[in-house]
């Protein structure tokens, strides 16, 4: 399912899915690095999917996001 950028500064990009019960967001953290959440609401007794991870630089996390959105992972 397709995702579409909402959100884009300097220090936060968010996409939500289609159907808008997903999201995924680089933040860059105080430190330098990035952030990257997904974050999907399941129709499912297992409730909302979240997903973390921190990564050294934007073009990692870009990297990041561009898999969980291929592969839709939670």
């Amino acid at each position: 399912m397709a995702f579409e950028r909402t959100t884009d500064t300097d220090k936060l990009t968010e996409w939500e899915r289609a159907d808008g019960h997903a999201t995924i967001r680089i933040r860059e953290r105080a430190d330098g690095r990035f952030a990257v959440r997904y974050d999907q609401l399941h129709q499912a007794d297992g409730g909302r999917g979240y997903t973390y991870e921190t990564v050294d630089t934007r073009a990692a996390a870009e990297e990041l996001v561009e898999a969980w959105q291929a592969d839709t992972p939670v």
